[in-house]
């Protein structure tokens, strides 16, 4: 009877902890991406006006596959 207590217990633990980790690293990651957006077109135009270039569409294209085909 202990030992039927003790497993049930311990697959019980287990799946408390699957379930909190799963939201724990969901919450991570959300903030992760508030802190740390994902680069996109703007952020590319306005690296390069910052760097003294005018962007082309082109350019600001290229440079977001280029940095895609990176990840």
């Amino acid at each position: 009877m202990g030992l039927g207590w003790a497993i049930a217990a311990i697959i019980v633990a287990l799946i408390a902890g699957l379930v909190l980790g799963f939201f724990l690293s969901q919450r991570y990651f959300k903030k992760y991406l508030r802190e740390n957006p994902p680069v996109n077109e703007a952020m590319i135009r306005a690296m390069m006006t910052q760097m003294g270039r005018k962007p082309s569409e082109k350019q600001v294209r290229q440079v977001l596959s280029s940095m895609n085909a990176a990840k």
